[in-house]
């Protein structure tokens, strides 16, 4: 009899000890989800960032979205990447509150990818209601996607005057304790002018013929290849749809962005003394004129961008990148790199046809 009154003391004391630590785990669960909640209701402030400043943070733009951006009342928060809105999980999953889909074709040709005709970006920009003078914040769905980077500089190339990029994405802001917004937010078309003849500043990108003049005549050119070790040296092409690999002649290597080199352990984008580092590591600098690219000018964009808001103003965007050079076969190719005996020269024409990314 005793034996069973304290086996069910014994019982009683358990169910009490698990019902209020369950009680405890749950109460916890809730503060955590309380305390989240409050992050991101709370109305955030951020000091005021200059006009060419590219890369902000989420407490930035979180300001900027509670209206305590004084100089930026007319805004709009584009998340951009390749395809669809429907093929978009970073946006229907979950996007920055009142952010809008941006397909990457819309800000590209097919023919080369490079940036469409000035007559299409004024019209896309008209689409999405931006002029010259609005505050545009790009964002992508990881620290390494550039995409939005892509968009950033064709965007300043167009002529907007005030462009951010949410340094490290989406992630960034959900880091930051900062709720994402479900459905869908269509752009709002505007029937003001832009404001300015697009594009604005023509001397931020540079054409094929542009690169081969200043490769063959200026010794101050530096043409920085923003691509993976395998595709600088020609092992690859780095895309599925390009089947040949190589670099122009002339190249050197600036490394890659989609690697994590171009970004600190936080996802943020690395400041300008790295990237010239970079370039030093190439024996060049900012001191020279330096043209970035890639396979078809995403990567190249990021530090082009962190060059712009340094105010280096002899860095520029060789659009059509390995792409549109592999396309002539009378091109010249290295591969391998020029700083070794280890390389080659060769045309397109002498080039295999084998080298297109594995899918």
């Amino acid at each position: 009899m005793k034996k069973r009154i304290i086996s069910l003391m014994f019982l009683l004391m358990a169910a009490v000890f698990f019902t209020t630590a369950c009680s405890n785990t749950g109460t916890e669960t809730k503060k955590e989800e309380t305390a989240q909640r409050e992050v991101s209701e709370e109305k955030t402030e951020a000091d005021p960032v200059g006009v060419k400043k590219i890369f902000v943070t989420p407490q930035w733009l979180k300001s900027l979205i509670d209206g305590n951006q004084e100089e930026s009342k007319d805004y709009i928060i584009l998340n951009v990447a390749w395809g669809e809105e429907a093929d978009n999980p970073a946006y229907t999953e979950g996007h920055i509150p009142g952010a809008v889909h941006m397909n990457t074709d819309n800000i590209e040709s097919e023919e080369f990818w490079n940036i469409r005709t000035p007559e299409e970006i004024e019209a896309l920009c008209k689409k999405f209601g931006i002029t010259k003078d609005t505050t545009v914040v790009v964002y992508g769905a990881s620290p390494e996607f550039s995409g939005d980077d892509r968009a950033a500089m064709a965007l300043l190339w167009a002529g907007v005057e005030n462009v951010k990029a949410l340094d490290g994405g989406i992630e960034a802001w959900s880091n930051a304790g900062y709720e994402l917004e479900k459905g869908s937010n269509a752009p709002k078309a505007t029937d003001k002018a832009f404001g300015v003849n697009v594009p604005a500043h023509p001397e931020y990108i540079l054409s094929i013929d542009q690169v081969k003049d200043k490769l063959a005549n200026d010794d101050n050119f530096r043409l920085v290849s923003i691509r993976s070790r395998d595709e600088f040296e020609g092992k690859t092409s780095g895309y599925g749809y390009i089947d040949r690999a190589g670099e122009p002649k002339g190249a050197i290597w600036g490394k890659d962005t989609d690697d994590g080199t171009y970004n600190n352990e936080d996802g943020t984008t690395i400041d300008i003394d790295k990237v010239e580092g970079i370039l030093k590591e190439s024996d060049a600098s900012f001191d020279n004129e330096i043209s970035y690219y890639c396979g078809t000018g995403w990567r190249a964009a990021v530090p082009f961008l962190k060059a712009y808001e340094s105010g280096k103003e002899n860095v520029t965007v060789y659009d059509g990148g390995w792409f549109q050079w592999q396309m002539d076969p009378e091109n010249d190719v290295q591969l391998g790199d020029p700083k070794t005996s280890d390389v080659q020269y060769v045309k397109v024409k002498d080039l295999t046809t084998d080298k297109a990314k594995k899918q």
